[in-house]
This record gives C-alpha cells, structure tokens and sequence, in this order.
C-alpha cells in the first residue's frame, strides 16, 4: 500500500526515517532534519523541505550526500531505487565498448571533481547519460557540485512522487 502524505505527516519521527529516508541515497539524515518541519500540504512541499536541508547542510555533508552515490553504468551493489532508474535508462544492457567507455569517463569525472556523476536518468537514455557525462566534464568544480545537487533534487523528486500518495481533496 502506498504511503500517503496524511500517514507521513502523522509519523513518529522515527517511522519517518524509516519510510522516507532511502530518497535521498544513503543519507537519512535528510530525511530525519525535514520531520521537524511538519505538516506539509503536498508531496511537492515536502521534496521542498527535503531539499532546503541539504542546502542548509556545511559542505562535507553535501559531499558526503553525492559520494553515497553509486557510479551510473557500473555493476556495484547498489540502492534498488537506483537499480531500477538506471535499468530504465538501459544501464544496465551495456554493451563491452559502453560498459568500458562510462567507466572510463566515470573515473575521469571522479579524477577531476572529487565525487561521482550525478545525472537524474528517469526518461532518459543511455545517449543521454554519455552526452551528459562529456559536457559536464568541461564545467568547473563549483559549477559541477551545483549541478550535482540539481541533480540529486531531481531524483529525490521523482523516488517521492512514486512513494508517496496526495491525499484525496474533499
């Protein structure tokens, strides 16, 4: 049964964590800093909430936030949310060449920005992510930290609307 944002507004700060705080990859810290601010309106309001956390956040946990994300394309163990994102991109039917190409590139990314790719793959293709990877090589790291966090937004928008349920107006 899907969770509904009455439920959520209602639960334990505990519950919460444990209900919503795999949206943000391996940081329920996001989660357990947003419960404070209750009750939200919308599913919308909460992701908001959600995010100015981590805007709030010194920059080692941003950085610690990014870096609990697995590199796009490689066959690490991984979330389940981000298995079946990257499935849908096609990440994971990479043929030799790609599956050694995003590796290369993945490592050219880390080498240069001190974290890994972060692109929000849901309706995207495999072309996307590679197209993506080769601009965002030339961005400059603070430019490349920002859009990271986009990116991270992003997800985390998609992985709430799919969890969690609006409530029925009256």
């Amino acid at each position: 049964m899907p969770l509904t944002l009455t439920a959520l507004n209602q639960m334990p700060r505990e519950d919460f964590v444990n209900a919503v705080g795999w949206i943000f990859e391996g940081s329920p810290w996001v989660a357990e800093q947003s419960w404070a601010t209750r009750p939200w309106g919308s599913v919308s309001m909460l992701h908001q909430a959600m995010c100015a956390m981590v805007e709030k956040a010194p920059i080692a946990a941003k950085l610690a936030l990014i870096r609990a994300h697995p590199d796009l394309g490689s066959r690490a163990k991984m979330a389940e949310a981000s298995v079946s994102e990257q499935k849908g991109a096609g990440l994971d039917s990479l043929n030799p060449d790609e599956y050694e190409r995003i590796g290369r590139l993945n490592q050219e990314y880390t080498t240069k920005f001190g974290f890994p790719f972060i692109f929000a793959v849901k309706g995207k293709t495999k072309h996307d992510v590679f197209a993506a990877l080769d601009a965002r090589l030339n961005n400059s790291k603070e430019d490349e930290l920002e859009t990271a966090l986009a990116e991270i937004y992003r997800i985390a928008g998609f992985r709430l609307r799919d969890a969690v349920k609006e409530d029925e107006r009256a």
